[in-house]
């Protein structure tokens, strides 16, 4: 509702709920699903199975819908760049009936009866006594940081000297190829000959070596496009190329979904999973801040090196799992 004003103060407050509001839906909903599936007594390995479809539908094709929705809304139908906005919180409140009437509520460990700030000291003491916890917090920090920092920067990748790219398009591309990696998560998750631990190392190798191509395709080709032309030769490689690295986020999300499960504590998964969060955000904060002071392709294998730390403290997790 915030969007409607000018009023730069009141656009802020809004951005200080949309924070929380990510707070709440990257740990409540995980959190909260997992508690319901072991209180029903459901098998362990369907949790996975959750999580996979979770990313496949949610992370995808619902997110390649609301893409095109927001385009009829805004462009089509000459609604506004507020429409989508509006017409989100139509979907959100639907979603909040749902849950109210639907959800069982869990109240976690009420004997415990825990102040706010007592529940953090306890997380944070958790991280701390506990290497596979305190890895799997790094772990999601460096490729959650390098992830949030590829979305800022794959516009000026693929349209350098501010080409006509089909933005629309090639997003919809992108969530196309993260299905296609929930997918993959899914048939790995299902087989319990093969583990989480040891496949997601291959996972960040990948994405780092996807993060250094423009390092690469820049040093390699000599094709410069022009300002309004078409994505050229070089354009389209870069887009192959990224295209794989959102397959390895799709099968990230689904196999960190079901790392946190077996590693973080019932008790405290919400606030761990928040304290999960805070470097992200800092680090993404910092990048931005500092998005002009350095050549994109020094953001891009600043990410790349985040992601083969990512890799080196995966195979640290294997051996103390």
């Amino acid at each position: 509702m915030t969007k409607h004003s000018p009023e730069y103060k009141i656009l802020m407050l809004g951005r200080i709920l949309g924070g929380i509001s990510t707070s709440l839906l990257f740990s409540a909903f995980e959190s909260w699903l997992v508690a319901e599936h072991f209180k029903r007594g459901f098998e362990a390995q369907w949790l996975s199975l959750t999580f996979s479809k979770a990313v496949f539908l949610g992370n995808g094709l619902i997110a390649i819908i609301s893409g095109l929705v927001a385009n009829l809304l805004a462009d089509s139908l000459s609604l506004g760049p507020v429409s989508p906005f509006d017409t989100a919180a139509c979907v959100l409140a639907l979603g909040m009936a749902i849950i109210l009437y639907t959800w069982s509520e869990n109240y976690g460990d009420a004997s415990e009866n825990r102040s706010l700030l007592d529940q953090f000291k306890g997380a944070a003491s958790t991280i701390a006594s506990d290497e596979k916890i305190a890895l799997l917090g790094a772990i999601q920090s460096l490729f959650e940081g390098s992830m949030y920092t590829f979305v800022f920067l794959w516009t000026p990748a693929l349209s350098p000297n501010d080409e006509e790219i089909p933005h629309g398009f090639i997003f919809a591309t992108f969530m196309l190829s993260s299905m296609i990696g929930s997918s993959l998560a899914s048939r790995l998750l299902a087989r319990s000959s093969v583990r989480a631990e040891i496949y997601l190392q291959l996972v960040f190798l990948v994405s780092g070596i996807t993060l250094l191509s423009p390092i690469v395709i820049n040093l390699f080709t000599t094709s410069r496009g022009e300002k309004g032309g078409s994505m050229t030769m070089a354009g389209q490689l870069q887009l192959f190329v990224f295209c794989i690295f959102e397959v390895c986020v799709g099968i990230f999300w689904p196999s960190i979904m079901k790392l946190r499960s077996q590693y973080v504590p019932e008790e405290s998964r919400s606030t761990i999973l928040n304290f999960f969060r805070i470097p992200v955000n800092i680090f993404v904060c910092v990048v931005l801040y500092n998005v002009n002071a350095f050549p994109i392709t020094i953001m891009f294998g600043m990410c790349a090196i985040f992601l083969f730390m990512a890799a080196v403290l995966q195979k640290r997790l294997m051996v103390a799992a």
